[in-house]
């Protein structure tokens, strides 16, 4: 996630990049070609490229809201992972009885959970995991994952299923159980959405179209306005095209929001947050520090 702070003209136009450049020589070629050339018929009239701007516009925005969307959809489920995290962690260290036999399972339970966040953040990215998250496993449990299709729904299964080992020795009781296991629940249709999200990208349309509507209008727009702009026409086609690069880049760059890029949600300084809180509330002291912004990003 790119920090709000870092926002500047320079770093805007080297978000841009190449399509800009190119965009100004075009602009360039148009003006030098209209002003030292013959020309019979070579403009544009200028209503129909302001209504195809208008157009252009709107189909920007309504892809662009849709992108937001999703990269919004994403933080907020992620933030309620957070809160289950956190309730979690509480739930097992004070519903399971602090009993010296028990102290192991109360532990374990609450430092799987680190591994769960880990392993989701690592499948939605398509990334390996096992060897991240097998220090929060028990023993030879990361082993036992290698080839499992959902490694973070696994560990949540093995979760429930220590519960159960709980509720058997007597170390709780059914309806603290079923407290504890609702918050396994929430996880799960957090982690659901995510998939959503993850596995049902937009449209291919939605993706294609905007680029190319936008890369034909940009070259349109200096024939349309060099007969009234004349030798200004690059700076006014440049800034028209700017803006209209930069709607179509955040739009792409929004729309799927676990892609490991700049501007994706900030999977693992939400991990790591989770973690400092878990192992914090379980006594140890010597905790990870925060996840720093890199260049302005914060991933």
């Amino acid at each position: 996630m790119v920090l709000p702070e870092s926002a500047s003209l320079p770093r805007m136009i080297r978000y841009i990049g190449w399509p800009l450049a190119l965009l100004f020589v075009w602009d360039v070629i148009v003006t030098l070609a209209y002003v030292y050339l013959p020309h019979p018929g070579f403009e544009l009239p200028v209503l129909p490229m302001t209504l195809l701007g208008s157009a252009l516009a709107l189909f920007l925005g309504f892809r662009n809201n849709n992108a937001y969307q999703r990269w919004w959809e994403a933080r907020t489920l992620w933030g309620a992972m957070v809160n289950a995290s956190r309730s979690y962690g509480r739930a097992v260290l004070h519903l399971i009885d602090k009993r010296p036999d028990s102290q192991d399972l109360r532990h374990a339970l609450v430092t799987r959970q680190i591994a769960y966040v880990n392993a989701l953040r690592c499948h939605l990215r398509r990334q390996s995991c096992l060897d991240e998250i097998a220090p929060f496993l028990g023993e030879g449990e990361a082993d036992g994952l290698k080839g499992v299709a959902n490694v973070p729904n696994a560990i949540l299964n093995e979760t429930g299923a220590l519960l159960s080992d709980a509720l058997r020795e007597g170390w709780t009781d059914s309806i603290r159980r079923t407290q504890i296991e609702q918050l396994l629940v929430d996880m799960s249709n957090a982690q659901g959405g995510m998939e959503r999200i993850k596995n049902t990208p937009l449209p291919r349309e939605y993706a294609y179209f905007p680029t190319l509507f936008v890369h034909v209008f940009c070259l349109l727009l200096p024939i349309g306005m060099v007969d009234s702009l004349g030798l200004y026409t690059p700076l006014a086609s440049t800034i028209v095209g700017f803006m209209m690069l930069a709607m179509d880049r955040i739009g792409s760059d929004l729309q799927d929001p676990f892609e490991n890029r700049a501007h994706d949600v900030p999977l693992t300084s939400i991990c790591r947050t989770i973690q400092i809180d878990l192992e914090q509330l379980r006594g140890k002291v010597d905790t990870p520090a925060p996840v720093r912004p890199v260049n302005h990003v914060l991933w």
